[in-house]
């Protein structure tokens, strides 16, 4: 049995979108949003506590890496990309492990602002298994330490001017709102009204609570509950309806919803809506869905991809996050991201022999 029209295409588009991705380009990426350190404590939990009906982790190994928006500038950079990235980070040790973890992988940090006496935020996540069991690592409880305190007027003014200044030949803007404050009211207006003025396209990764912030954005990143909860604040019966209506409402083009085995769909303002279903049959965890998602996307409007293509693109980036085994490979590369389009080339293949 031969392949229908329908997935000969999508064959193609991925053959294409592999050979697209191996090329380099020159391309600039203005990224601006929260950073933060991402921990992971991995372990076995045998037991329960005696005065508590909770586990016991006994710790075997842990990680430090760069997270929310210091994740999407890794995976800019992997992708051959050339970012600069501006948020602040505390000036403790946390702070300053993040300075050097990015500096070594050749990520520029000069537009982060080293805020004193600001904490920088730290999320720990606990995993572990029962020591029995080969594999099956399972997220425990999420520790955070957090500074909720707006960043001060002045520093974000200052990085501000500077991510509007680079706007200057950029291909993309990007957004990356983890509520940590560096993306504020006044100045997510001005930067997106210099990113239109500029001509340079934007995506943003927005919380639900600042949609407000949003209005012009080109490209909306939603993960699939995010649409759900909207659907049932707008009052109507489809996710279809709810995201024409936010499309309407905050003047954007594309909505990028996120659901993991569900895959990627794409609504668009003017365009008949896309749909790329997951190809996985085991997902292990989600922990930079969003953040590969936005790297994805950054990528496939550098190389001027239609939106089916994006659609493509975006999904495979997120079957890369979604079939991670370690918490090493949450980042998305470029290498990682074409073998995964092989993988799927060479599925559609074989499932029609």
């Amino acid at each position: 049995m031969g392949m229908s029209d329908e997935e000969l295409a999508v064959y193609e588009e991925l053959s294409k979108l592999k050979t697209e991705l191996k090329s380099n380009g020159d391309s600039k990426v203005v990224l601006i949003g929260d950073i933060m350190m991402d921990c992971y404590i991995h372990g076995y939990a045998n037991n329960l506590n005696s005065r508590a009906p909770v586990p016991v982790l006994r710790e075997t190994m842990r990680e430090e890496d760069v997270g929310a928006a210091a994740h999407v500038g890794r995976g800019l950079k992997s992708m051959g990309m050339e970012s600069s990235l501006y948020g602040v980070v505390g000036d403790d040790r946390a702070g300053m492990n993040i300075l050097e973890s990015l500096s070594k992988e050749g990520v520029g940090t000069d537009g982060i602002a080293i805020v004193d006496g600001r904490i920088t935020t730290v999320k720990t996540r606990m995993l572990a298994t029962r020591e029995s069991l080969v594999s099956g690592e399972q997220l425990l409880l999420r520790w955070d330490v957090e500074d909720d305190h707006p960043v001060p007027a002045e520093a974000s003014k200052s990085l501000y001017d500077q991510a509007i200044t680079e706007l200057d030949g950029a291909d993309v803007l990007i957004l990356s709102d983890y509520g940590q404050g560096v993306v504020n009211d006044g100045g997510a207006e001005r930067i997106i009204r210099a990113a239109r003025e500029k001509a340079v396209p934007i995506v943003a990764d927005p919380k639900l609570t600042g949609l407000h912030r949003t209005h012009g954005v080109n490209w909306i990143l939603f993960q699939a509950q995010g649409l759900e909860l909207m659907r049932r604040r707008l009052g109507v019966s489809t996710g279809s309806e709810a995201a024409q209506q936010l499309i309407e409402v905050h003047n954007w083009d594309h909505l990028v919803v996120l659901s993991g085995e569900g895959g990627v769909t794409i609504y668009s303002k003017n365009q008949e809506i896309v749909h790329a279903p997951c190809t996985l049959d085991d997902l292990r965890q989600m922990i930079g869905l969003i953040d590969a998602a936005a790297v994805a996307i950054a990528v496939a409007i550098s190389k001027n991809m239609s939106v089916r293509n994006t659609a493509l693109l975006a999904n495979a980036a997120c079957e890369c996050i979604l079939g991670a085994e370690l918490t090493e490979a949450f980042v998305l590369s470029r290498e990682d991201l074409v073998d995964r389009i092989g993988e799927m080339s060479w599925n559609l293949q074989v499932s029609k022999r």
